[in-house]
C-alpha cells in the first residue's frame, strides 16, 4: 500500500516537473502582458494630461486598459498551460455576462458610453456655462458619469452624461463671448435716431460691455403707445465677477438716465395726455329763474 503511494507520489511530482516548465512560461508571459498593459496605460495617461480632457478620465482609462491586460493575460495563460477550452468559455461566458450585465444596467452604462465619448468631443470645460435639457449653469466638475452644475440660484444639478450626449446642448463660454440685451420704449414724438446713437454711446461705456464685438442697436417695433427700441451688447462670459443679469442691469440703467437726461420720455406704456382748458358759460339771469 505504501509503495502504491509512492510510486504515484512520484508519478505526479514527475509530471509537475515536466509541466514546470510550460507553467513558468506561462506565468511569465502572463507578466510581461500585463506589465505591457501598465506601461501602455500610463503612456495613455501622460497623453491624456497634454491634451484638454479632465483628470477624472484619466484613471478611468488607466484601470481600463490595465483590466483588459490582465484579462488577456489570464485568458493566453490558461491556453499555454493547456487549458485552452476552460479559456474558450471564459471568453465567451465573459461576452455573455457582458450582454446580461448590460441589459441589466443600461442607463448606468449608457451614461458611461456617453462620458466617454464626452471625454473626446468635449463640447464644455470646467467653469463653462452651459444648458441642456432646461437646465442652466456653471459647470463645476466633469466625471464619467455624470456632471456637476451649478445653476443662477445656487442649486447644484448633477446631470447624466446621456442627457448631455443626446440632447441639444448650449455652450455660452465656448469662444469666451455672450451677447445680451434689453429693449427700450420711448414715445412717437421723439427722435428715435437719436436716441439710438445715446443709447450705443452709453451701453459702450458700462463697466463689462465689451469694445469689440460692438454695440448694436435698432429699432424693433412699433406698438400702439411707444417705440420700441432694442440694445445689443457682448461681454466676457469667463468673468465669473461680472456675469450677464449684472453686465445688463448696470447699462439698462445707465441708458435710462442718459435717455431722461437728453429730455427723452421712456416707458413701457407712453400715454399722450391732451390738456382740456375750462370753458366758462354765463347764463343770463332770465334763463337762470326760468
Amino acid at each position: 500500500m505504501l509503495e502504491n503511494l509512492t510510486d504515484a507520489f512520484l508519478i505526479e511530482f514527475e509530471t509537475f516537473i515536466d509541466f514546470l516548465p510550460r507553467l513558468l512560461f506561462a506565468l511569465l508571459v502572463a507578466l510581461i502582458i500585463y506589465l505591457m498593459g501598465k506601461g501602455f496605460s500610463k503612456g495613455i495617461v501622460s497623453i491624456l494630461r497634454r491634451s484638454s480632457v479632465p483628470e477624472t478620465y484619466h484613471l478611468f482609462f488607466k484601470k481600463l486598459i490595465t483590466g483588459i491586460a490582465i484579462f488577456i493575460g489570464f485568458v493566453i495563460f490558461l491556453n499555454l498551460i493547456g487549458y485552452t477550452a476552460l479559456a474558450a468559455s471564459l471568453v465567451a461566458g465573459g461576452g455573455l455576462t457582458a450582454v446580461m450585465l448590460g441589459f441589466a444596467f443600461k442607463d448606468i452604462g449608457e451614461n458611461f458610453l456617453a462620458g466617454f465619448f464626452l471625454a473626446f468631443s468635449r463640447p464644455f470645460n470646467t467653469n463653462d456655462v452651459i444648458e441642456s435639457g432646461g437646465i442652466m449653469g456653471r459647470v463645476k466638475s466633469i466625471e464619467l458619469r455624470h456632471t456637476h452644475i451649478r445653476t443662477g440660484d445656487g442649486c447644484d444639478v448633477f446631470v447624466p452624461s446621456a442627457q448631455l450626449f443626446t440632447r441639444p446642448l448650449h455652450n455660452y463660454t465656448l469662444d469666451g463671448l455672450r451677447r445680451g440685451g434689453f429693449t427700450v420704449g420711448i414715445d412717437y414724438a421723439d427722435d428715435s435716431q437719436k436716441a439710438l446713437e445715446i443709447l450705443a454711446e452709453t451701453a459702450k461705456v458700462s463697466r463689462g460691455v465689451l469694445k469689440s464685438p460692438g454695440v448694436s442697436t435698432s429699432i424693433k417695433g412699433f406698438t400702439p403707445d411707444y417705440v420700441e427700441l432694442q440694445i445689443f451688447f457682448w461681454i466676457n462670459a469667463k468673468d465669473q465677477e461680472l456675469g450677464l443679469a449684472r453686465v445688463r442691469s448696470k447699462a439698462m440703467n445707465n441708458c435710462r438716465v442718459r435717455l431722461i437726461e437728453e429730455g427723452f420720455t421712456i416707458s413701457s406704456d407712453v400715454k399722450t395726455a391732451i390738456e382740456l382748458s375750462p370753458v366758462d358759460v354765463l347764463l343770463n339771469q332770465k334763463e337762470k329763474s326760468g
